[in-house]
């Protein structure tokens, strides 16, 4: 059976004023509360309608993702969450949004991430166990159906990393595009 990781819809959470990198860090947490504000295209609902077990992680924007899909979670599990941006402890400069998450704050974060700092949150190597335990969540399940894992950008991607070393085929990488989806087959023996 299969193992599809999808991203969650877009989140209703705007990007008001400027601020600082310990702003935006309560920005971030604003954006673990928020659900989704749009609906998904024709290729996600299909297939949520041909998945026989539903996982999500615990935050709204992947279980109101599910809302609009019209399903519900059979499993809803915190291995699934997001990985957490460290924070930079700064109080300036203050900056748009629009340019601390797309141009700076984002990339440069995840970048020292991946190379070690990881500051009051899970480290790149934790971050890469969990996804270990993800994956092996799912191919359990998948030997009872097809496995719709709706979830997030990152830990889909660590998630797919593991399918892959594992032997898994996927139609295409896992994307960070909201919504987006690839499906896994597994090894062929």
């Amino acid at each position: 059976m299969t193992i599809t990781l999808m991203r969650h819809g877009k989140p209703d959470h705007s990007l008001p004023g400027r601020r600082s990198s310990l702003a935006m860090a309560e920005w971030c947490e604003a954006y673990d509360l928020a659900e989704i504000c749009d609906l998904p295209p024709e290729r996600s609902l299909r297939l949520a309608a041909e998945a026989d077990w539903i996982v999500t992680s615990t935050l709204p924007r992947a279980i109101s993702s599910l809302a609009k899909l019209g399903r519900q979670a059979n499993r809803v599990d915190a291995v699934y969450r997001e990985v957490a941006l460290p924070v930079m402890p700064l109080a300036f400069p203050a900056l748009s949004p629009l340019l601390w998450l797309p141009l700076l704050w984002l990339p440069l974060l995840r970048v020292m991430w991946l190379l070690g700092y990881a500051g009051q949150v899970e480290s790149y190597a934790e971050a890469k166990q969990r996804a270990v335990l993800a994956a092996d969540r799912l191919i359990a399940l998948s030997a009872e159906g097809n496995v719709l894992l709706v979830g997030h950008g990152i830990m889909n991607k660590l998630i797919a990393r593991r399918l892959r070393h594992l032997g898994w085929l996927g139609e295409k990488h896992a994307s960070s595009r909201y919504w987006s989806s690839a499906i896994y087959h597994p090894p062929v023996i």
